[in-house]
């Protein structure tokens, strides 16, 4: 009797080792998976979608047997806490890890960078093609009032324009991200930004508001690309404006013309009035006309100390300054002399 029960305990041992081996070779099974993806692939989990569904979706990249993976899932709940979104599943991912970045909720990062010197229309123009964003801006007015500009002491204008109020950078978003939300926070770094710098602005700058800092920073972002040039070029325009001379910058003039600009500046351009003419008006216009970085803003509020009233392009890159109209004269002579060889040059080039 004693031996058969030995025998029995035996064989239930074996048989209890044997489920034990096949429960342990489907957990292996289960956390050895690799999907098949060759190259980063979008994956989108819906919201209110179980983790089997999720799990069945997955199998278009692996097949993963459901019985071994209730038995995984038994001993690893946590899991079953997978949150919505779109992921992006790197190449040659496990099942498991994958899973793990949903339970984490680790979401595709976008990101958009708003350019430094365009306007708020190139820039919404960005956004409605940027991947992933929704986007709802319908109009000026809407926008302004939409972003809480009234709350932006040193956005708010009569215009409801928000043009030069954002700080170009590049933004980090998710899938589904508003296009107002970007510029939310474009709005709101531009802010701290400012406010920061304003208190230790130079003291003899023609500046009263904080808006019309952003204005001048806008210009001086328009009339050069060059580091080096900025503070020089904002000594040019505060020395101006402190002596009631007109501007007269181009930049202002054709944000002025708006969308009916074709490349080319008139004499009737010059002296037909609008609020951006800065040929015909004295002082600032407006509004900003396009969105300054940070070189341009502390331009604007830390302009070098200079004599210079005048510059003109040289043709070669960068500006020619002078402190009197003579010698402003004989560089734009220069310049038309320069630009007619570079124009020379270019249609060689097109010839050969």
């Amino acid at each position: 009797m004693k031996k058969i029960v030995s025998v029995f305990l035996l064989i239930s041992l074996l048989a209890a080792i044997g489920a034990g081996m096949l429960v342990w070779q489907k957990l292996n099974s289960i956390e050895k998976l690799r999907l098949s993806i060759d190259s980063p692939t979008e994956f989108e989990v819906l919201k209110g979608k179980s983790l089997y569904k999720v799990v069945d979706k997955l199998g278009q990249f692996a097949e993963i047997d459901t019985f071994s993976f209730k038995i995984w899932l038994r001993l690893n709940p946590e899991f079953e806490r997978i949150q919505s979104g779109v992921y992006e599943l790197p190449p040659n991912v496990s099942l498991i890890e994958a899973l793990d970045l949903m339970v984490k909720g680790k979401v595709k990062q976008l990101s958009i960078t708003l350019v430094e010197g365009q306007t708020i229309a190139q820039w919404v123009t960005a956004l409605s093609q940027a991947e992933g964003l929704s986007h709802n801006i319908t109009s000026k007015d809407v926008l302004y009032e939409t972003l809480g500009a009234v709350n932006f002491e040193f956005c708010v204008n009569i215009y409801a324009s928000v043009e030069g109020c954002l700080l170009p950078d590049t933004y980090f978003y998710t899938h589904g991200t508003n296009s107002t939300d970007i510029l939310g926070r474009a709005l709101s770094a531009m802010q701290v930004y400012l406010k920061g710098l304003w208190p230790s602005r130079l003291i003899n700058i023609p500046l009263s508001t904080q808006y019309e800092a952003l204005i001048l920073a806008s210009i001086i972002e328009k009339e050069t690309a060059i580091e080096s040039e900025r503070t020089e070029i904002a000594g040019v325009f505060v020395n101006r404006l402190n002596k009631n001379m007109r501007l007269q910058t181009d930049p202002t003039v054709i944000y002025g013309i708006g969308d009916s600009y074709d490349g080319n500046i008139t004499r009737k351009h010059l002296r037909t009035p609008t609020p951006y003419n800065t040929y015909v008006i004295r002082g600032l216009p407006i509004t900003p006309i396009a969105m300054p970085n940070k070189a341009s803003i502390e331009a604007a509020l830390f302009p070098a100390l200079t004599d210079s009233l005048y510059f003109v392009a040289t043709g070669n890159g960068g500006h020619q300054f002078s402190t009197n109209l003579s010698d402003h004269n004989k560089a734009v002579r220069a310049y038309l002399v320069q630009r007619k060889i570079n124009l020379t040059r270019e249609q060689e080039k097109t010839r050969q």
